[in-house]
Order: C-alpha cells, then structure tokens, then sequence
C-alpha cells in the first residue's frame, strides 16, 4: 500500500480487532505506510448468548498478517524499531503453565451469567445495601467470565495457570513474558480503575471473584518498554528478533489516541461495532454512576466513555437484510464504484429526519444505558417511507443516541465538549458525516487515517522509543484532522427539535412496554 510516509524508522502497530487482524507500519509523522489485512472467522455459539474464539485462531491470524505485510511492502524489516498491539476489549483466554489455552477465548459479545458465585464478607454485603451498591456487585459478580469458568468448568480453572485478557496473550506470544498494559484492562476483573493497577489487597474484588493475584500478569503503563520479540515469535511473524514490543491500550482507547482527542473539550465518536463517544480527561469521572472511566492510552488519564452497543453493527445489518440491490450494482460496475458509496446516495436521496421516522438503537440484549431492559424501537412508520428512510433514520437514531452521551459527558465532567473528531467504518460515509455535524451543532473532523486505533497504538510505542517527548507532542506530531463537515444550519433546526421533542422522550414513554414484553417473553432475562 503505497503512502506518502518517509524512508523510516516505522513502528508495527499489531490491531486485533472483533473482524479482522491489521498489521500496520506508521512513520514518525503518523504516516501509514503499509498494511495488511487477514479477516477472522466468525465467532461460534454452542449455547445462544455465547460467543467464543479459537484462541490459538488469534494468534496464527497475526502471524499471517505479519507476513502478508512483508510480502506487500519494499520496507526493509530492520527500519522496524518496535511493536505495539491494540486489541478488542474484554475478550479473555485461559492458559496452562506452558502459555497453551486450556479453552476458547471467551470474546466481549458474550453474554453468559453465573449465579454461582462467591460469597462476600457480611460487612462488605451491609456496606453494599447501605450505599445501594448490592444490585451494581451482584451483576459483576454473576457478568464475570472467572466466575462462570471457576463454577462452570472447575477442571479448566485448577489447570490455569494465568488469566490473561486478549491482549496480555498476544503479548506473551510475541515476548515470552506475561504482561500487559494498564492502558488495555477493560473486562470484569480485580482492577483499580482510579489508581491503574490491580486491586488493592483489600479490595472487595477479590472476594467477589474466584481468582489470585498470581494468576494475573504484570501491568505496566502505554508507552512503556514490556520486552522484545522472541525467536519462536520472529520465525512466526516474520518480525526481527528483538525488536522493542511496547505497551499501547485496548482498541477504542488507542482509537481516542489516534484521532488526536487528547483534551476533555474533544469528543471522539468511534463509528464502529460499538459505537462510542469518549474523551480524554485527567480526572476520574464516573459519566455513568458506579461505572468507573476506563484507562485512556495516555498514563494518568481516564477515558469518559459512552457506549451504544452494537452500535454501526446495526448499519451492517440493514446491508445484510436490505442491501442486495446496492451489492450486486456495485460488483457489477467496472468503474470502480464501491457499494459504500451507493449506500450514501441512499442517505442522500431522504430528506433530514427521515421524514419522521425515528429510530432507538438498542438492538441488543446486555446494554445497560439506559436500562437492561431497553430494546430497539423505530417509530412514525408512514406509507412515504422506503428502505432509504429506514438506512438513514438508523444513522440519524445512532448519533442521536451519541449526542445524548455527550450532554452526560459535559454534565459530569462539568466541560463542554466543543469539538468532534470521527473515527470507525463509518466514518468513512460523507452522508453520516454530514448528519452527525448537523445533530449534534458542532465541526465533525474525520480522522486524517482511517486505521485511528493503530496509529493511537503507535503513538504509544513512539514515545516509549524516545521519538517524541511525551504523549501530547507525540499526538501533535502524528495525528492532524482530515476532511472537516460544518454543520447545515437549516438541518440543524430540524435535528435540534426532533431530538429535543421527540428522541429525548422516546426510551420513558416505551421503558413499561419494554418491562412488559419481558415479562412475557422472558427476553431479556
């Protein structure tokens, strides 16, 4: 892949994502310089609500990655002067004293839930009833995969030896040692999200989960030295023995890094599986009450995060359902033309607010924002409305529902957020761009690369290598806006009342109904 990076030194980003492996070299200046792809296989289900990955499947998906890469570029693998991985979140692989997995990895779109778990101390259970905490410390009790392994597959747990998140197993694959960034513990584990570092000895943690603290790797902070590629890794990879590997975060965070939102008034809104708004804050900020901010990939700082889950997995999904004229138009075109873009003409063909039709965009079980109860609804159905307002009242129903993290974001942190940068798949659609300015009033600025959680991940290793002086120069240096959407200011009225007089009142005036179907359905449980 050509670029207009420079002759080197590079840094190999390693992003394993939900969809695929990216092997990515970046220059100094935030260039990308080469990259390879290897798509993964879907994720299994041997029981509904499961989701599990060959772990090992990871790992040779890197590999191959690797080696598509050197097989695609002139970059000489001597110019490569480290290694950071970034990785989904709160995917989990158990292995044996030998570092080999004892089972699948159990991903984050797992929805799994034990009820046997361990007991808490009496006056852990008082102080939790007194502070309305208990409801909160029993859903992550009975959420956490160490607890459903300890109770479920009591074999599996006495033959492991560590309990390593996606990333921490990546890491040990490439160095040998177990360890992990601070940056990259997003997951229901005994981690001290204000201090950024596993629990304290006292913690309630430790009672509430069936683990030891030796079960569990080393953490050391983004941008920190964590070891150097192996032998057995570089004759898998085809990266040089020694090569630094860095620590970086997990992919949103690394995703914030990369698309420059380094200071609070900068919101990032990542149009990806999950869709999210973050921003980066040196101040612990409960955005939500009781859920702590995750590590950011910047050390000492926080992640204020909103999460609509499943977010532009929705946008997939009409395309699945709906989208086969687009598909076969674009495969048999010869210009090039690619269905992306004739999914924008649809956008395009509807007028602002989609003449009405409004969409919720909780699609899936387990979100718990705004209630574990909520559910997709999409209302104001007409005999006007075609496939088209529907496609577009989803991207319209997923900004709205950003927009509405935002004011929670500016509400707690007590800072307005005046500036939007874009990254994820959708980020590359003009029309959801343009509608996304227009809903929330502000400049949306797409990320000047698509690839925001690999270059954040490099940013990271940049700064371990000594490249720049601290991570706000390093982000400086290598990040910069790309095409920046004004806001319309007629759209922008229509938006500001559809969501003032409509949106912001749909999830109370359906909140019993929902109760009610899950009553009847048992669905959600």
């Amino acid at each position: 892949m050509a670029s207009a990076a420079g002759p080197g030194p590079y840094i190999l980003a390693i992003d394993n994502g939900t969809q695929s492996v990216r092997a990515l070299l970046f220059d100094r200046d935030g260039n990308l310089a080469a990259k390879a792809q290897v798509f993964l296989e879907a994720y299994y289900s041997d029981h509904p609500g499961w989701a599990e990955h060959d772990a090992d499947g990871y790992w040779q998906a890197v590999c191959a990655a690797c080696q598509q890469l050197w097989r695609g570029t002139d970059i000489n693998k001597s110019l490569v002067a480290g290694v950071a991985v970034t990785t989904q979140r709160g995917t989990v692989v158990n292995v044996d004293e030998e570092g080999q997995p004892l089972r699948p990895a159990i991903t984050w779109l797992d929805q799994r839930s034990t009820r046997d778990i361990p007991p808490l101390a009496p006056w852990w259970r008082a102080a939790f009833r007194a502070t309305r905490l208990d409801g909160t410390i029993t859903y992550f009790r009975r959420e956490a995969e160490i607890n459903w392994i300890s109770a479920h597959q009591p074999d599996v747990w006495r033959r492991t030896h560590k309990f390593l998140l996606l990333s921490g197993f990546l890491n040990h694959r490439l160095c040998g040692k177990y360890i992990d960034s601070t940056g990259s513990q997003v997951a229901y584990i005994p981690f001290d999200y204000k201090r950024h570092a596993w629990a304290g000895r006292f913690d309630w943690k430790w009672q509430a989960l069936a683990i030891q603290r030796s079960m569990l790797p080393e953490l050391v902070a983004p941008g920190t030295r964590m070891g150097a590629i192996t032998a057995s890794a570089a004759a898998a990879t085809g990266i040089l023995e020694g090569t630094p590997l860095l620590a970086a975060a997990a992919d949103k965070a690394c995703e914030v890094l990369g698309a420059g939102c380094v200071e609070p008034h900068v919101a990032c809104l990542s149009y990806g599986t999950t869709a999210t708004i973050n921003t980066t804050n040196r101040k612990y900020v409960e955005v939500t009450r009781f859920i702590p901010p995750y590590p950011a990939a910047m050390p000492g700082a926080y992640s204020t995060e909103v999460q609509i889950f499943r977010g532009y997995w929705m946008v997939n999904w009409f395309k699945e359902q709906f989208g086969d004229r687009e598909r076969a138009a674009a495969a048999e075109d010869g210009t090039g033309l690619s269905a992306e873009a004739l999914f924008d003409r649809l956008v395009d063909a509807v007028p602002p607010g989609s003449m009405g039709l409004m969409l919720q965009p909780y699609w899936s079980p387990g979100i718990k924002v705004p209630g574990p109860e909520a559910k997709g609804a999409m209302i104001g159905f007409g005999d006007v409305h075609t496939r088209a307002h529907i496609y577009r009242a989803i991207l319209e129903g997923l900004a709205y529902a950003l927009r509405e993290g935002k004011e929670r974001i500016e509400r707690r942190s007590g800072i307005a957020i005046t500036e939007l940068r874009i990254a994820g798949g959708g980020s590359q659609s003009d029309a959801a761009m343009q509608l996304t300015a227009d809903i929330f009033g502000l400049p949306a600025a797409r990320a000047h690369v698509y690839e925001s959680s690999g270059l954040g991940a490099a940013i990271a290793a940049s700064v371990g290598l000594g490249w720049h002086a601290d991570f706000p120069a390093a982000v400086q240096a290598m990040t910069r806006k790309g095409k920046v959407f004004q806001p319309h200011p007629e759209h922008r009225k229509i938006y500001e009342q559809l969501y003032r007089r409509v949106y912001q009142k749909m999830y109370a005036r359906l909140q019993p109904l929902y109760r009610e179907i899950a009553d009847i359905t048992g669905y959600p449980e």
